[in-house]
């Protein structure tokens, strides 16, 4: 019952990820380090979409990315075109990964200790998602300041998410 709603929820924040991307003026402006923060917008979404690569795409889904989390903060400039085509893989790469799981699954532990823990995949799988969305609403925020542009890309979106499904009872 959780691996359909992290599929649609994880989907919809890395789209709006990518739209946040392409909505920076120019490429410049995506890896401008504003004061008082360490990281550029770029940098976050380099960094969420290597994570969710990482953990949900190659350690659960048994996908190939070799994730390089010191390069990921590393603030290297690309074009927002090319960091738009990381977060597309990562759409691809997770959601067949999740595609692969069912709710049972989700009770197992996550294959690697984290930080000398042992992590159950949902409670993993969970963290992720809000990771995403903490990342995506600094993101949102440097987006606006950098360009001075207040308008939304529309992040969060409750209109992405399907709508509630009611089982009928049939009156005996």
């Amino acid at each position: 019952m959780l691996v359909q709603p992290l599929r649609t929820v994880i989907a919809r924040d890395l789209r709006a990820l990518a739209r946040e991307v392409a909505a920076y003026s120019d490429d410049e402006s995506l890896w401008r380090v504003m004061p008082g923060i360490t990281n550029s917008g770029g940098t976050l979404a380099v960094h969420l979409a290597g994570n969710l690569r990482h953990f949900i795409g190659t350690r659960l889904g048994g996908g190939s990315y070799v994730r390089d989390r010191k390069a990921e903060f590393a603030g290297i400039a690309r074009p927002r075109a090319e960091v738009v085509a990381e977060i597309e893989s990562a759409i691809a790469e997770v959601d067949a990964a999740l595609a692969r799981l069912d709710d049972a699954s989700l009770e197992r532990p996550f294959p690697d200790p984290l930080y000398g823990r042992t992590l159950d995949i949902d409670v993993l799988a969970l963290h992720l998602a809000v990771h995403l969305g903490y990342h995506l609403g600094q993101i949102d925020y440097h987006r606006r300041m950098v360009t001075g542009n207040e308008a939304t890309v529309d992040a969060m979106s409750l209109m992405e998410l399907p709508e509630a499904r009611r089982e009928k009872t049939v009156a005996s």
